[in-house]
């Protein structure tokens, strides 16, 4: 492999420059998402049933912390049979579907002109204007199937494959510029392309639905076959047989006469 002596131009001209691009572009990412920034519609009813559901998931993670009655209570108003919230409650099961709602179309067409467009527009242009140099070294020693991951634009067989070029300089910039963010804009910006474009997908998940009626029921199933025992049985008197007052703060008035005695 061949070692090489960056000049400190390349740092000057490129290193830095492509840094101050990333970050200034996150920047103008970020307000202009808030003044793009529709109103989002939020379904009371899901939300109430999602509350529920993480209600009877922490009841059956946490309820050996609780007594038998409170525990049982907990359950008879989730579980029972007949009055049961997970028996007696049942929701439509017509879901809506996102393709038919102008708004959802609208806000993914937001997302996508928001965090797509600009990676490819400004990653082309970096790869164009600063075609060909290398920035940095990372410093620790790197097998060869990093190359294509590190090296884009450069096509050296003889080059260690610690050396990264400008355009997958810009690539980790762009992946990697979030906790900058977070310090100078808000730890909720829309500045970080990559939670942005995760968040896109993740949302795009949530609003096809979910049919709450199977989660209801597996949850119901779920809760139904959870035994109580109590974590908290006789835990004074644990407690107490583990804590011994030391001889020195104890008179010979209040001292009992099998107490133990500590030189």
């Amino acid at each position: 492999m061949t070692d090489l002596l960056l000049d400190s131009n390349i740092r000057l001209w490129v290193f830095v420059p492509i840094v101050i691009i990333t970050f200034l572009i996150g920047v103008v990412r970020h307000y202009v998402s808030l003044l793009l920034a529709s109103e989002k519609k939020v379904d009371l009813q899901q939300i109430k049933d999602s509350q529920v559901l993480m209600r009877s998931r922490l009841l059956r993670e946490n309820g050996k912390f609780l007594p038998k009655q409170s525990f049982l209570m907990r359950k008879h108003f989730l579980n029972n049979v007949e009055s049961g919230f997970f028996k007696k409650e049942k929701r439509d099961q017509n879901m809506a579907n996102p393709m038919t709602d102008p708004s959802m179309l609208k806000d993914a067409m937001k997302g996508n002109m928001m965090n797509v467009l600009p990676m490819i527009v400004i990653g082309g242009w970096i790869n164009w204007t600063f075609s060909g140099f290398i920035t940095t070294k990372v410093p620790f020693p790197l097998t060869l199937r990093f190359k294509p991951m590190l090296q884009r634009g450069i096509e050296l067989v003889s080059l260690d494959a610690s050396w990264v070029s400008s355009a997958s300089w810009y690539f980790l910039n762009v992946f990697g510029l979030r906790s900058v963010y977070a310090l100078v804009l808000g730890a909720d910006n829309s500045a970080d392309q990559a939670s942005a474009m995760q968040e896109q997908f993740s949302s795009a998940g949530v609003q096809q639905g979910q049919d709450m009626n199977k989660l209801f029921k597996t949850e119901w199933e779920a809760l139904e076959v959870v035994n109580h025992e109590f974590a908290l049985e006789n835990v004074e008197d644990e407690l107490m047989r583990g804590w011994q007052i030391p001889d020195r703060y104890l008179t010979n008035s209040i001292r009992p006469s099998n107490a133990p005695v500590y030189q």
